[in-house]
Formats: structure tokens, C-alpha cells, sequence
């Protein structure tokens, strides 16, 4: 099975949302003791409600894939939009 890299799957996703695509930061932390890597979303501040969408609906959207593409690989992502 090919490896999937996560960041760049989150940030092809978000370049479609944002004005500011080059503004567009994801960083990634170890592994946590639950297997869980965290990725950070970073965008520039006009962007901000783009991503997040009302009630939050395209955050949890952006999560819902990115788990779902880890889980059929049993690997474990959090999304966070700082």
C-alpha cells in the first residue's frame, strides 16, 4: 500500500476555500500515545471563516475526510485550525 501524505491532501483540500492559498500552513506533531498525529491548520485571518463555515460545518467536513482516508489505512489524524 502506497503511503498517503495527509498534509498535502489537507492543504489541496483547503486551497479551493481560501483567497489567500499561498498563506496556507500545515504543520504536523509526533505521533501522541494513542497513535494520534495532529495536524495544524494555519490560513490567513480574512480566510479564517471560509474554512471553518457556518456552524462549523466545513471544519468538521475537512476532519471527517482526512479520518476517513486514515482509517482505511488504520492510521489515526485530528485536524486542528488554528
Amino acid at each position: 500500500m502506497e503511503e498517503i501524505n495527509y498534509a498535502g491532501l489537507l492543504r489541496e483540500m483547503v486551497r479551493g476555500l481560501v483567497d489567500e492559498p499561498e498563506a496556507i500552513e500545515i504543520t504536523a506533531d509526533e505521533p501522541n500515545d494513542q497513535g494520534i498525529v495532529v495536524y495544524h491548520l494555519h490560513v490567513a485571518a480574512d480566510d479564517m471563516g471560509r474554512v471553518i463555515g457556518k456552524q462549523g460545518k466545513i471544519a468538521n467536513a475537512l476532519r471527517a475526510i482526512m479520518r476517513a482516508v486514515a482509517n482505511r489505512r488504520d492510521d489515526m489524524v485530528q485536524v486542528d485550525i488554528d
